[in-house]
């Protein structure tokens, strides 16, 4: 794993790698050993392909440590599970097979059969970037983007899933709706995924008014 280690002020390090699933691996390990007690930081906020460590005593005692040390792998079982209802009926559904060469009901059935892990949160608050599809399943934005993209729209792009926590502009394709309320002031904390989280996606038909908004999985914690 090669990694540059880069001061951000007085208490910061920013540390870069060169691919999203060494950015889930560390920021991993980095929880553990928060957890473990081996790291005193205040936040650890991952991104596309950074980690940034905020909030050390000692910035530069880490710096040759997260410059050399081995990361394991993110573990898939780690974590919460959270199931999210979905209906698969968003309007880019049709592009997204045409794109993949499977019928609208198999976009479907792959996505739902797919366990995703939030790789790191952005964009708008509540909004996770979702992995676990296989890079054949990788999709391009849209050419033009829309300018409002109701709340709830779980759509791809590239090597993500994602779910628009409000309604806002996008250029994401458009494959199914989910009632889940992503984020909410009055909740703790507000925000329904966070980087780590597991996610499936569970089809439902018609309007899901009667179907719970999330719901742990069995692997969950809550």
């Amino acid at each position: 794993m090669s990694r540059r280690v880069l001061p951000v002020g007085d208490d910061a390090l920013l540390v870069e790698v060169t691919s999203g699933a060494e950015a889930e691996a560390l920021h991993a390990e980095l929880l553990r050993r928060r957890a473990a007690g081996l790291l005193g930081v205040r936040e650890i906020v991952p991104a596309a392909r950074t980690v940034l460590l905020d909030g050390l005593a000692d910035p530069a005692r880490w710096t040759s440590e997260l410059t050399g040390a081995e990361i394991p792998p993110a573990s898939a079982q780690a974590g919460e599970v959270i199931e999210l209802p979905v209906r698969y009926d968003g309007p880019d559904l049709a592009d997204v097979a045409a794109h993949w060469g499977v019928p609208e009901q198999e976009v479907a059935r792959i996505h739902a059969a797919t366990e995703f892990r939030v790789a790191f949160c952005g964009f708008a608050p509540g909004f996770g970037y979702l992995t676990g599809l296989p890079a054949r399943y990788d999709v391009p934005r849209r050419a033009t983007p829309r300018t409002s993209v109701p709340a709830g729209s779980v759509a791809l792009a590239g090597p993500y899933t994602g779910v628009y926590p409000r309604a806002s502009p996008g250029g994401w394709q458009l494959i199914g709706t989910t009632d889940a309320v992503l984020w909410n002031h009055a909740r703790v904390p507000a925000a329904l995924l966070s980087p780590g989280t597991r996610v499936r996606f569970v089809p439902v038909a018609g309007p899901s008014t009667a179907v719970p908004p999330a719901t742990r999985g069995p692997g969950g914690t809550g």
